[in-house]
């Protein structure tokens, strides 16, 4: 059994202040109440409130000038990933083109990590994806299986920066990727790029490994949006 340690007052208070944030509450540029009267609204102390602010301004949240008022950032121009890692971990308050917007990374992202991850150690991808091959036709199985591939890919191309970019968005990638893959043409157009992207890897043309996954990249793209289309026209 895993044990999760009862959060902090602080990390409590902090929790409820992005919410707010990301629910209109407090929209960026407007500025928070003074800190005695937003800790009675939250029923905290103005220490405990004044940790979190201080933990909210260093991940992008928040303006802290003394003298002022604190004033909410535009978190979209001014945030940073650990900005990106709060609205990650919160799906019920992601904005409506968020995903589009995380596969259109993607899209930019992976052809980049798989060319070098074929360069690097195209033993290591080849082994991945032979393993893949009679992949249960499960949105469990796909999601599973497209997650260690690109987490592997990552690792494989030497450059960790992408493995940390993708692992801040593990929780997310679970989630939809079970919606994604519940779509029979998601789990059709991965099942045809494991077998293209094992080609490409075979013969070691990690050029052509990074066109495949470019194209693939871009189809996934594709079924998500119309699925949404699908989804509003319902």
């Amino acid at each position: 059994m895993d044990w999760f340690p009862p959060q902090k007052p602080s990390e409590l208070t902090e929790n409820r202040l992005i919410t707010a944030i990301l629910d209109g509450h407090f929209p960026p540029g407007s500025n928070l109440p003074p800190e005695r009267e937003l800790a009675a609204q939250l029923g905290v102390t103005r220490p405990t409130l004044r940790e979190a602010l201080q933990r909210m301004a260093r991940d992008g949240w928040l303006d802290i000038r003394h003298g002022v008022s604190t004033r909410v950032r535009d978190y979209w121009s001014e945030g940073n990933l650990a900005v990106l890692t709060d609205i990650v971990q919160r799906t019920d308050h992601l904005p409506s083109d968020f995903v589009d917007n995380l596969l259109a990374v993607r899209l930019s992202l992976a052809p980049a990590y798989t060319r070098l991850a074929v360069e690097h150690d195209s033993a290591r991808i080849e082994r991945l994806l032979t393993a893949n091959v009679g992949i249960d036709d499960t949105p469990e199985a796909f999601t599973t299986a497209d997650w260690d591939l690109h987490h592997t890919l990552t690792m494989a191309s030497g450059n960790p920066i992408f493995t940390l970019i993708l692992n801040g968005f593990r929780d997310l990638y679970q989630i939809m990727g079970l919606r994604y893959f519940a779509l029979p043409a998601a789990r059709d157009t991965s099942r045809a790029f494991y077998r293209d992207l094992h080609s490409c890897v075979s013969g070691q043309d990690a050029i052509a490994a990074e066109d495949v996954t470019r194209m693939v990249m871009a189809r996934s793209l594709e079924i998500w949006k119309a699925a949404l289309q699908t989804t509003s026209a319902d």
